[in-house]
């Protein structure tokens, strides 16, 4: 071994399927680069594991870049890990130590069940996304929107919640499983914007309804989601989304039920 190098100990969650029990299995992570990212480590542990004729761990990824939000690991009680503002395939190992002990679970949210292992069905947020987190008018090319005024303000703040990628990290923090913090931001971000303005409250009470419908729980209050989110979406969004939505029943509930009678 390199003496760079480190060898682990992983206590990993391995479980068939939602339905299936599931339990920690331990594996050793040896001579792993401190250069290495998270999950170029558990690649490493898989090849271990493939040669000796045993199931890999499954676990969710895709981009590798921090883009995709796929890499949802809880490790060591943290949500992407003990760093602040990544996910975990931008973890490296040079956080930890050698002969460390890590401990790697998915997702612990009933609406997030357990495709197998470390994966985890994130389909909730799709349906919420589906249920209004888009505009349907004609927005024009590039040259159009860049001819309407935004105070700058605005498009910062509609920008940064714009960030979200939905990894589900503030589900997994909070402890409530709340996905406040992810449907706020895909409100506020079309919400602040003159293009999202024609479905604006129509579009806060089928999200949050759908949130709803998917199990998810209430907010805590407490700003876990906040803390634990690799893009660092910021809590305002919820405020944001909690006035619309109050704004949205007292003056506009007649026009969602509409919608929702000619959609039936």
């Amino acid at each position: 071994m390199d003496n760079a190098n480190m060898n682990l100990t992983l206590k990993v969650w391995r479980q068939k399927d939602a339905k299936t029990a599931g339990k920690f299995e331990t594996y050793k992570a040896e001579n792993i680069s401190p250069d290495m990212s998270f999950l170029e480590m558990l690649d490493v542990v898989n090849e271990s594991l493939t040669h000796a004729k045993q199931e890999p761990i499954h676990f969710d990824h895709d981009c590798r870049e921090g883009i995709c939000g796929m890499c949802s690991l809880y490790i060591n009680g943290h949500p992407h890990g003990p760093k602040r503002a990544i996910t975990t395939c931008q973890l490296h190992m040079r956080s930890f130590h050698d002969g460390e002990t890590i401990t790697i679970e998915p997702w612990r949210a009933a609406p997030f069940p357990v495709i197998k292992d470390l994966a985890v069905d994130r389909s909730a947020f799709d349906r919420i996304q589906q249920a209004g987190g888009y505009i349907s008018i004609n927005t024009g090319g590039v040259p159009d929107a860049n001819a309407i005024p935004i105070p700058k303000t605005i498009a910062d703040e509609a920008f940064n919640s714009a960030t979200c990628i939905g990894c589900g990290a503030c589900v997994a923090a909070c402890k409530n499983a709340s996905a406040m913090l992810f449907v706020s931001a895909k409100v506020s971000q079309l919400g602040m914007l003159p293009q999202g303005q024609p479905e604006r409250y129509r579009r806060v009470q089928t999200m949050v309804a759908q949130m709803d419908e998917e199990g998810f729980g209430n907010c805590t209050n407490t700003g876990a989601c906040e803390a634990e989110c690799p893009k660092e979406i910021s809590l305002t969004n919820i405020s944001f989304m909690n006035n619309d939505f109050l704004s949205a029943k007292l003056f506009r509930q007649e026009e969602v039920h509409e919608v929702k009678h000619e959609g039936a």
